[in-house]
């Protein structure tokens, strides 16, 4: 059995929410329960995560989207490459935890238990 795990962090690189969904699962359907109760200035996210269902989300809630357009996407729509750099903190937050060989290597039976230990390494990220 696999796991994803799905992140949002905040403009420091620490976690705000996790949501765990089998390792299948696609990313682009956990947008919006990761933004639920959120009210962010700005989401950065990778291709994965582009869709109009996310893109309405954000515009209806004043938030900007700064999401590169799938290669499919018949009009692109623009995007803040500068902004778009401050990404690499989501990144390094999956790298911080990852050394934690409990996490990357997914020890847990149940997807409840990995998602909690997902927690506790969040946890004293955020205290370091």
């Amino acid at each position: 059995m696999s796991t994803k795990i799905h992140a949002c962090t905040e403009a420091l690189g620490n976690a705000v929410r996790l949501i765990a969904t089998g390792g299948q699962a696609g990313d682009c359907p956990q947008a919006l329960p990761l933004l639920k109760g959120l009210q962010p200035g700005k989401v950065l996210a990778d291709t994965a995560y582009d869709s109009d269902e996310n893109r309405a989300y954000c515009a209806q809630n004043g938030i900007e989207a700064v999401i590169p357009s799938r290669p499919n996407r018949l009009e692109p729509a623009p995007m803040d490459a500068e902004t778009y750099r401050d990404r690499n903190k989501i990144e390094r937050f999956f790298g911080r935890l990852k050394q934690y060989r409990r996490l990357a290597t997914r020890y847990e039976k149940t997807a409840v238990s990995f998602l909690a230990f997902w927690h506790i390494g969040a946890m004293i990220d955020w205290l370091r």
